[in-house]
């Protein structure tokens, strides 16, 4: 599963596609230079309980650990990701 990613100086992105439709998304905005907002995740029926929302939540760790930035976990189910993955909780 390919995870893309679009991004602006002040929101972006991280999109999951299958025949070129948006099946998963975690949309994110900028808060200044050293931190984003994670505003809301997306993940459609057909693929509830396979862990690709958890995919993209890394996906987007790996993003800010490579730009030294810290996450603000809005969503709840971002927030969720990171109380059950003690791992991932340098980045906040």
């Amino acid at each position: 599963m390919e995870i893309l990613q679009e991004n602006s100086e002040s929101k972006g992105i991280f999109i999951v596609k299958k025949e070129g439709k948006r099946i998963a998304e975690m949309t994110y905005s900028w808060a200044g230079n050293d931190r984003i907002i994670i505003g809301h995740t997306y993940v459609d029926d057909q693929l509830r309980g396979q862990g690709v929302g958890g995919k993209v939540v890394r996906k987007t760790v790996d993003f800010v650990r490579e730009k030294a930035v810290s996450i603000i976990p809005l969503c709840p189910f971002a927030r969720s990701v990171f109380n059950e993955n003690e791992e991932l909780r340098d980045v906040l």
